[in-house]
């Protein structure tokens, strides 16, 4: 139970030497703090001995104090935080001598809609901390056809996960250009870097624990849909894609198409937390137009070895993965004389050094070197030469995960732009109560609920149509869903750094996420695709269907 401490007794301590101070009804001994505060010692000391709540609001974001909570040595005596804090403390000690009722939803009525399909009746709880546009409308009282009480229960899980071991590290992690190793083994354990390769769960490697007590039967589109735009919310596409990237597009390949050798190689270690892969496609002189790539593969002269010689550039997690899925010429010209090989981090001749990019920092941007690398032929993913097949089955789901994330980053600077309008005041006014603002985040929420929508029925054909379709018939518009999502990111990105002014110009503090996604836009704008040729690709493909 933590200890109730009097106003009177708190007023005491108000010297630089000696220095407490109130926030939001916790107390916290701040004096061995005051030599590293940002804003210097004398902002401390003056409110040494007093309640500091309005000034923290002001200039922190809350995040700050679950990051120093080790400063808390009690709460105050008559507040909320002290009732809570008894309460949390009377609950842990019947919870070892009595069964606790726990809230359950109603379990979900499959109920026929008009067009012939089913939808979940009877799951329209709140969650969350109902901020307007800060979560999709299944979170409110809204009923939804998507999902049902295990995506609420994964939800749930996905979201006390990054809350606890993301959420309040980013900034300390982004300015250090990578993230903990251990990260990927924690999120392995709580039953959720699994679900970064989507359906179906792995279960041959992985066994069956999913986070929210979810089932391998279970698991389906939704619960990766809400597994990336949970971890979105974090606010660091370099985290995100540190954790999430170079897993969800260099294992499927080997999944896919590779042998059992190279299946069992990378498949339990990687999934596991206890390896890193990435993909290595893209080159200095070969982007979108992966059908001209250079980096080339000879067999050897006595036939059991591949020679790799060539760069790869933008590799996401590069720098730090343990295998690499490689796209390299082993035939002719153009997409025909291209394979997929498994290159390890053991070889001689891979040089990877971190690029120094725009954004998205700690997901290890990496420019490799492969020189006279040999790769055993048993290293080959699929058939030789028809690799360029093997990159493409993959691309729909890559692109669709960047929608995901992109507007999910839209909405968080959305819900940081409602949250600072609601706070700061100009001109003796609260920002919200000026007309221009709030078209400028009536505009915003449009867009992004708007894309949340056309991405949930996209989901949805992922969940219900069969492969073989997906490939010919999601592929426009999956494409123009990432064109959309990425503009709108940028408008998004815009909007809220006019909104937070000097703040989003600034590394940290409270305008941190505007000012570091507005760093990260082109990371999506451009990879798997750029908005161009996503334009030009979703036409395209709509287009075949007619003639």
């Amino acid at each position: 139970m933590s200890k109730s401490i009097s106003v009177e007794e708190v007023a005491k301590h108000n010297t630089e030497q000696d220095c407490w101070i109130i926030v939001n009804g916790k107390v916290f001994d701040v004096t061995n703090f005051i030599a590293d505060h940002p804003g210097g010692k004398k902002v401390l000391v003056k409110v040494g001995g007093q309640d500091a709540s309005k000034q923290f609001q002001n200039f922190h974001k809350p995040e700050v104090l679950q990051k120093y909570s080790n400063l808390q040595i009690g709460v105050v005596a008559g507040t909320a935080a002290a009732a809570a804090a008894s309460s949390s403390s009377s609950s842990s000690a019947s919870t070892s001598t009595a069964i606790v009722p726990v809230k359950v939803s109603p379990a979900p009525v499959l109920t026929p809609s008009l067009d012939g399909g089913f939808y979940y009746k009877g799951l329209a709880d709140k969650y969350g901390e109902q901020i307007p546009f800060g979560d999709p409308v299944w979170y409110q009282d809204w009923y939804s056809p998507y999902y049902n009480e295990s995506h609420r229960r994964f939800r749930a899980a996905v979201r006390d996960f990054v809350d606890r071991e993301i959420t309040p590290f980013c900034h300390e992690w982004d300015e250090a250009k990578a993230v903990p190793r251990e990260l990927w083994a924690k999120s392995a354990a709580a039953g959720l870097l699994p679900c970064c390769i989507g359906p179906p769960w792995p279960t041959e490697f992985v066994g069956t624990k999913i986070a929210g007590g979810v089932t391998p039967e279970e698991f389906d589109a939704f619960h990766e849909f809400i597994l990336l735009d949970e971890l979105s919310r974090c606010g660091s596409g370099g985290v995100l894609w540190a954790v999430s990237g170079g897993l969800s597009i260099g294992l499927p390949p080997v999944l896919h198409f590779g042998s059992e050798f190279l299946r069992n190689k990378v498949g339990k270690p990687c999934l596991s937390g206890e390896k890193i892969i990435c993909l290595a496609i893209t080159e200095p002189s070969a982007g979108s137009d992966v059908a001209n790539l250079q980096t080339e593969a000879k067999k050897s002269e006595c036939g059991k070895f591949y020679i790799v010689n060539g760069e790869k550039k933008w590799i996401t997690n590069g720098v730090f993965a343990d295998f690499f899925t490689v796209a390299v010429r082993t035939g002719g010209p153009g997409m025909g004389g291209v394979s997929l090989l498994l290159l390890e981090r053991s070889m001689p001749g891979i040089t990877t050094r971190q690029m120094k990019c725009s954004g998205v920092w700690p997901s290890g941007t990496t420019y490799i070197t492969f020189e006279d690398v040999k790769v055993p032929v048993e290293n080959l993913i699929g058939v030789e030469n028809q690799g360029f097949k093997c990159i493409m089955y993959n691309f729909n789901h890559e692109r669709w995960t960047s929608c995901v994330q992109a507007n999910r980053f839209s909405r968080v600077l959305l819900e940081e732009s409602v949250k600072y309008a609601m706070k700061r005041k100009t001109f003796g006014k609260r920002l919200i109560e000026h007309p221009v603002i709030r078209l400028k985040i009536a505009t915003m929420a449009g867009k992004v609920e708007a894309l949340h929508a056309w991405a949930e029925v996209i989901t949805h054909q992922l969940r219900c149509m069969p492969a073989d379709r997906q490939r010919k018939r999601l592929g426009g518009p999956i494409a123009l869903l990432k064109a959309h999502c990425t503009q709108t990111l940028e408008h998004c990105a815009r909007e809220a750094a006019q909104i937070f002014g000097g703040l989003s110009y600034t590394r940290g503090g409270q305008g941190e996420k505007v000012e570091r996604l507005y760093r990260e836009v082109r990371a999506f704008a451009i990879p798997a695709g750029s908005e161009e040729i996503m334009f030009d690709l979703g036409v395209r493909q709509t287009m075949k269907s007619m003639l």
